[in-house]
């Protein structure tokens, strides 16, 4: 900040995502910026509409159960849902309180994230970070409720209340052996996902793979990309992937967690990523992308805590609708 003069530094990292992607941006902004084909058939949808209306948009646009839907302007996992029948459809727009998005569902078994930057005077980046996620949930040991397991979990057993509202259906029936019981889908570490680290399978195929991302409209500088594939061998040779999020300057190196990192070398890994976030941000305000004023920063900043607030109230006002 001091060094830029400017206390939103990061604003001109990534131009044209609104903040920089630091905070409370759109997702159709990024999808309509990466390549064609790149990310799963996409919809949007006004909560006031008719529910008649968005069943009729919904087949026009050539979707089947099981979709996801997701808000468009969205953070944390919240509001993140598989939708499998009408009536879990009917329940999702009725407490929806922004524009949502309608997804396909991609069905590859692999989720990763890919950590990358690029400075603007260079076609080729760099990846400093490469994990898998595992979703949250249990195994059942045939014996064991529903309720039980979740009870045994370190993470689940913190969100008692919401995992009773989301598996209320099975909440108190017993989990055959050895079944992998899902209690998200939801890739993100506050939802209980955990993350293994695979640093060592980067490589300059995963490097050319972000480069072409990079450079398609040439405005992805810094951040990190979310993405389902086939396989690690696949995403490599750009083939059977697609790209679920990408979180701009404000995105985590997330590689930092669930590896055994010291908590001095995960600080370490946070310096070096935001002096990267500084020299990006800083080539791109001198060649015609200025950093935000303060005020402009400050209430946008404000909307975007209030719209966290009202999709955190809305996720959970949805557990209990539905259950």
């Amino acid at each position: 900040m001091l060094r830029s003069r400017a206390v939103w530094f990061f604003t001109p990292s990534n131009p044209t995502i609104t903040f920089g992607g630091f905070e409370g941006e759109g997702k159709r902004e990024m999808y309509e910026q990466l390549p064609l084909h790149t990310y799963p058939a996409t919809m949007y949808l006004q909560p006031a509409l008719a529910f008649n209306v968005v069943k009729t948009q919904i087949v026009n646009n050539g979707f089947a159960y099981p979709f996801v839907v997701k808000p468009e302007n969205g953070m944390m996992g919240l509001l993140f849902r598989i939708i499998e029948n009408e009536q879990q459809l009917l329940a999702y727009h009725l407490n929806s309180p922004v524009e949502y998005i309608v997804q396909a569902l991609c069905n590859y078994p692999v989720e990763v994230s890919i950590f990358y930057y690029r400075h603007p005077t260079s076609l080729t980046g760099k990846v400093t970070g490469f994990i898998a996620k595992n979703y949250m949930h249990v195994i059942g040991d045939g014996i064991s409720t529903l309720q039980q397991l979740i009870l045994q979990h370190p993470k689940a057993n913190t969100k008692l209340a919401e995992m009773k509202a989301k598996h209320a259906t099975n909440y108190n029936d017993k989990i055959p052996n050895g079944e992998k019981y899902y209690l998200s889908q939801a890739g993100n570490h506050n939802r209980g996902a955990t993350f293994v680290n695979m640093n060592t399978a980067i490589d300059a195929a995963l490097v050319s793979l972000c480069d072409s991302i990079s450079n398609n409209t040439n405005q992805f500088y810094y951040g990190r990309f979310d993405i389902k594939c086939e396989s690690i061998e696949s995403l490599k040779a750009q083939k059977n992937y697609s790209i679920l999020e990408y979180n701009g300057a404000g995105a985590e190196p997330n590689h930092i967690y669930d590896c055994g990192m010291s908590l001095w070398k995960a600080y370490g890994e946070i310096i070096m990523h935001w002096q990267a976030l500084y020299e990006i941000s800083a080539y791109n305000n001198l060649h015609g992308s200025p950093y935000w004023k303060f005020s402009r920063g400050w209430k946008f900043l404000q909307h975007a805590k209030r719209l966290r607030k009202t999709l955190t109230a809305s996720d959970l006002a949805l557990d209990s609708f539905s259950g």
